[in-house]
Order: structure tokens, then C-alpha cells, then sequence
């Protein structure tokens, strides 16, 4: 483009070839590399936006990329010889898709003369006749959608008056309506009194670029709106679980008085992200006949839904306790529950129901992990009654199983989630147990349920969890 300074000035010396087949060479690779992140991106699931974002901003690089590349290889080859108007023709025709030619245009427009020279390029980019001649500068301004006029008004004004360069884009609608989004940059030429003779510019037609960037800015707000979304969801479902779980935070003691009253202190630990808020939970309560309730469960799930799951069952479990329903019984009406709820869904659970007169723990369990037990340095498993998964089918019925504790004996129940390992476990223990029962001596040195809670969260607090856990720890007093 040729310098305000003066229409006469000689035009710079072009860099050298070899940097410039450098630059290509290296844009090359590039390019090829962020086309291998966007085909990966393809197999990404279309409903995350951040996958929808990721391949946005891939597409957007991927034009910029070749368009640079295009430009580079013209600096390399220079100015070419004008051909013949057919031979221009037929290889427009002939154009690879996504081709920089046909997209740049230059125009001059002599301010003496007032005449309007168009390259070829420009009429096809304007879907305009080569015979019906270049668009003067007072017209041009009605090829474009009304808003983009006083725009382009004012950046001619602004160049023929105070001489400013051009650097702007608006939109033009072609006559079957579409419309194209245009780069224009121009500048004036003076002559050899200083006196502005013509305008010069050159147009990029940019629709594709800005269709991309637009796909990347609503990408985008779509991610922010997701987040700000799921940030609100997180905080809803992690207050609704701390409003539901027990608000005991150190030790409990059911019954309040008297032989066998249980120990009883609980956890709850977060999953790895802390973003991934589940169903599970834990309870304790002691019931009209003097016996005491514990029951840990856990929804399928995450979210406001599976925490105001959880709170239903949660009821359910108190009220059909307090009602007097037997554990096995009391998980029946549960599945039945889960199953024709307005949004069915599957769970685990564990109800145990405790007698301190005779130390009886009568319980109950729906594809969930044994209870624990643990009497002079070992552990083991309670062997399992027969318990399908709440949720999973209609009239199945639980089967309750007895045992007999000790002074001294400390209960362990928990969610799946809390231990996960490749270790197989030992008699009805899961995998995953086997450092919960390592930890037989520790629990058997604490004086209190809470110490044992607390070499619980010092195994496995710091474990990486893909789901939050649960656990429930009740020491059987003298």
C-alpha cells in the first residue's frame, strides 16, 4: 500500500526468501498440530460446553492459521503479473475451498479524476459485475446494512480530510441476501504538494473468521452460564446436605445412661474435587423402646437432586424406626418407596437397629457394605443377609440377621466410596476394606468413638475419591 507521506515513494524491498520459507514452514506445523487437537476434539461429547468451547477456539486458530499461511506464500512468490481477465476467471472458478483468493480485494478511487479501479477479486466479494463498474465512494456506503453506514462514512471522512488510515470492518448484504463481513484498510496518496489525489485500500472478506469468533464468544458464555449454574447447584446441594445430616459433630451417647449405651461419632468426606456432591448419609437416633437406630446409606447421583433424595429417605428411615418397623421390613418399604418416586433412583443402605439391654444389633442391608466389627485388635465383616439394591426391583424382601455385641466392641459403618483399592477382601468385605480393617489396633488403643473417627479421616482423608463417603463409628460402653 503506498505511504501518506507521498504517492512517489518507493515501495520497500520484500524480506528475504529464505526467512520467509522459515515462517511457512513453521506455520505449517502448527497448523498441523492444532488440527490433530481438533479432530480429537470430535470424539468429545457434544453436550459438555467446555468440549463445545475446546472446539470453537480450534476452529477460530485453524482459520487464522490459514490465512497466514496463505499471505506468507504470497510474500514469498511477490507481486504476480496481471493475467488475462479469462485466465483470472477460470482460476477463481477452479479455487480451492477456504482459499484466500476471492477473499482480498484492493480498490483505488481517484479524487481528481473520479475515477474507481476494482480489482476482480473486490467485484467478487461485493457479488457485483466487472460491467457494472466500481462502487464510488458517495455509493458504496449503500452496499452495507444501515447500521455499519455512518462507520464507514466517517473512516473515508476521517482519511480524505485529516489523513488518517483506514482500519475498520462492516457488513454488506449481497443481493440474495446474504450478508458478509468485510476488513477494510486503506489510506490516502498525496501528490507532490502534499494535497490528497486518491484513496487506496484493500478488502479482506473476514465472514468465516468472525463466524468462528462469534461460535467461540457463545461457546463461551455458555461454558460461564454452565458454571455459574453448577457453582449455584453445589452450594444449594451442600447446604441442603448439612441442614439434613445429624448436626452432632463430636461424640454421641445413646441411651443417655444406663448398660450398653453406644459410643457414637460420624464423618462425612467430600469426593476429590469437592464438585461432586452425593446421596450419601448417615443417622443416629434413639427410638421410643429405649433401642438405638444407626443407618448409613448412599443415592445414586450428584446434585440437588441426590441430596433432596436423601433428605426423603432420610424421613422415611426416622419415621418408619420410630414406628416400630423391623430393619429388614423397613428397607422393603424403602425399595418400594425409591420405585415410585416422581424420580426413581437406585441406592445402598445399611439399617442396624441396637438393644442395649441385651446388646442385641439386629440388621439389615440393600447391596450395600457389611458392617465392621471389630473386638480385640481384629476385625471382620458381618456375614450378609440378603439385600438387592433399593431401587433395582419391585416386591423383594430383606433379610435380617442378629448379632451379639461386647463391651468394648466398636461398629464400623460405612459408604462404598470411603476405601477404594485393588485388594480383595476378606470374608463378606468388599474391596476396599482391608485398611479399614488395618486399622483394628488403632481402634482398639482409642478411648472414644471420635478417636476412631479421627483414624478413619487420618487413613483416608487425604485419598483421591471419585464419590464423597460416609462413616459411622458406634463403641459399645460397659
Amino acid at each position: 500500500m503506498p505511504s501518506p507521506l507521498s504517492a512517489d515513494r518507493s515501495a520497500p524491498q520484500p524480506p528475504e526468501r529464505d526467512a520467509v520459507d522459515a515462517l511457512i514452514d513453521r506455520t505449517r506445523r502448527l497448523r498441523g498440530d492444532v488440527d490433530a487437537v481438533r479432530r480429537d476434539t470430535v470424539r468429545i461429547d457434544e453436550d459438555d460446553p467446555r468440549a463445545r468451547w475446546h472446539r470453537a477456539l480450534c476452529e477460530l486458530a485453524v482459520h487464522h492459521l490459514d490465512d497466514l499461511g496463505t499471505h506468507l506464500g504470497q510474500l514469498r512468490e511477490g507481486l504476480p503479473e496481471e493475467p488475462e481477465r479469462h485466465t483470472r476467471e477460470e482460476a477463481a472458478a477452479d479455487e480451492p475451498q477456504g482459499s484466500l483468493i476471492g477473499r482480498v480485494g484492493s480498490a483505488e478511487w481517484n479524487l481528481l479524476t473520479d475515477e474507481v479501479s476494482w480489482s476482480d477479486e473486490l467485484f467478487r466479494i461485493f457479488g457485483r459485475a466487472p460491467e457494472a463498474g466500481g462502487l464510488s465512494l458517495d455509493d458504496l456506503p449503500s452496499t452495507l446494512l444501515p447500521e455499519d453506514q455512518p462507520l464507514l462514512t466517517a473512516l473515508v471522512t476521517d482519511c480524505l480530510v485529516d489523513g488518517k488510515p483506514i482500519d475498520g470492518e462492516f457488513r454488506i448484504r449481497h443481493a440474495d441476501g446474504r450478508v458478509r463481513t468485510l476488513h477494510m484498510m486503506g489510506e490516502p496518496v498525496l501528490d507532490t504538494d502534499g494535497r490528497t489525489a486518491s484513496m487506496w485500500a484493500v478488502l479482506r472478506d473476514v465472514s468465516a473468521l468472525r463466524r468462528s469468533q462469534q461460535v467461540v464468544h457463545r461457546t463461551h458464555e455458555s461454558l460461564r452460564r454452565e458454571q455459574h449454574i453448577a457453582r449455584a447447584e453445589h452450594r444449594v446441594a451442600v447446604e441442603l446436605k448439612e441442614a439434613v445430616l445429624p448436626p452432632w459433630q463430636s461424640s454421641l451417647r445413646l441411651p443417655d445412661q444406663g448398660p450398653g449405651t453406644l459410643d457414637i461419632a460420624a464423618h462425612y468426606l467430600p469426593s476429590e474435587t469437592s464438585a461432586l456432591v452425593g446421596g450419601g448419609w448417615y443417622d443416629a437416633m434413639e427410638l421410643p423402646d429405649g433401642r438405638t437406630l444407626l443407618t448409613v446409606g448412599d443415592l445414586t447421583g450428584h446434585g440437588i437432586q441426590a441430596t433432596s433424595a436423601m433428605a426423603v429417605v432420610m424421613g422415611a428411615v426416622r419415621g418408619m424406626a420410630v414406628a416400630g418397623t423391623e430393619p429388614g421390613a423397613l428397607l422393603g418399604h424403602l425399595n418400594q418407596l425409591l420405585e415410585t418416586s416422581i424420580q426413581p433412583a437406585l441406592g445402598s443402605a445399611v439399617c442396624c437397629r441396637f438393644d442395649p439391654s441385651t446388646r442385641t444389633l439386629d440388621w439389615a442391608q440393600a447391596g450395600h457394605p457389611a458392617p465392621l466389627l471389630f473386638r480385640a485388635g481384629s476385625g471382620r465383616p458381618l456375614p450378609l443377609p440378603d439385600g438387592v439394591l433399593l431401587g433395582a426391583a419391585s416386591g423383594v424382601a430383606y433379610e435380617q440377621d442378629e448379632a451379639r455385641l461386647l463391651p468394648g466392641d466398636v461398629l464400623v459403618l460405612h459408604t462404598d466410596g470411603l476405601a477404594r483399592d485393588d485388594t480383595s477382601g476378606r470374608g463378606g468385605a468388599r474391596p476396599g476394606t482391608e485398611a479399614l480393617l488395618g486399622l483394628a489396633p488403632r481402634f482398639a488403643a482409642a478411648r472414644s468413638a471420635q478417636e476412631c473417627v479421627r483414624a478413619v479421616v487420618e487413613e483416608f482423608g487425604a485419598a483421591e475419591r471419585l464419590d464423597d463417603a460416609c462413616v459411622l463409628i458406634a463403641r459399645v460402653g460397659a
